[in-house]
C-alpha cells in the first residue's frame, strides 16, 4: 500500500528529471572528468534517444539508464504499487531502448548503455570507463597504437 495517494504520487514521479540525474549522468560525467577522458557533449538532443553522452569524433554514443525506470534485471527493484502500470512503462522503455540502439547503431553510432547500479559497482565502473577510453582515443592515436 501506498502512503501517498496515486494523484500525489504521480506528481512526484513526474518530477523526477530526464537528465543530469545524481546517481547517473552527473556520476559519470564526474569519472570522466577525474580520468581526463573529453571529447564529448552531453544529452544531445538531435540524436535519436537523446543520449546522455556522445563523443562525435568517434562517433561513440553512451547512455546511462536508471535502474527503475529501465528494468535493470541486477537491481529488481520492481515498484509496490500500481504494477501493471510500472510493468507496462518499463517495457515499453525497453523496447524503445532496443530500437534506439539499432537506429543509432545503423547510423554508423558505437552504443555503450551503462546501468545506474554499474556506477556504484567500483569493478564495474573502472571496466566502463577503460572501454570508453579505448574508444573515445583520437582515431589517429588508435591507429598509431594499431601499427
Amino acid at each position: 500500500m501506498d502512503r501517498v495517494s496515486q494523484s500525489a504520487r504521480s506528481r512526484i514521479m513526474s518530477l523526477v528529471k530526464s537528465a543530469h540525474g545524481r546517481t547517473t549522468e552527473r556520476r559519470l560525467r564526474a569519472h570522466l572528468v577525474c580520468r581526463g577522458i573529453s571529447g564529448w557533449a552531453m544529452n544531445e538532443r538531435r540524436l535519436p534517444g537523446k543520449p546522455d553522452f556522445v563523443f562525435h569524433e568517434v562517433r561513440l554514443i553512451i547512455f546511462v539508464d536508471g535502474c527503475f525506470w529501465h528494468g535493470c534485471t541486477r537491481c529488481k527493484r520492481p515498484p509496490k504499487t500500481n504494477v501493471s502500470f510500472w510493468t507496462d512503462k518499463v517495457r515499453t522503455n525497453q523496447r524503445r531502448d532496443k530500437k534506439v540502439t539499432a537506429v543509432l547503431r545503423r547510423e554508423g553510432w558505437i552504443v555503450i548503455r551503462v546501468k545506474e547500479c554499474d556506477l556504484r559497482d567500483v569493478k564495474r565502473t573502472r571496466r566502463i570507463l577503460i572501454k570508453i577510453e579505448r574508444l573515445s582515443a583520437n582515431p589517429k592515436k588508435r591507429h598509431q597504437h594499431a601499427a
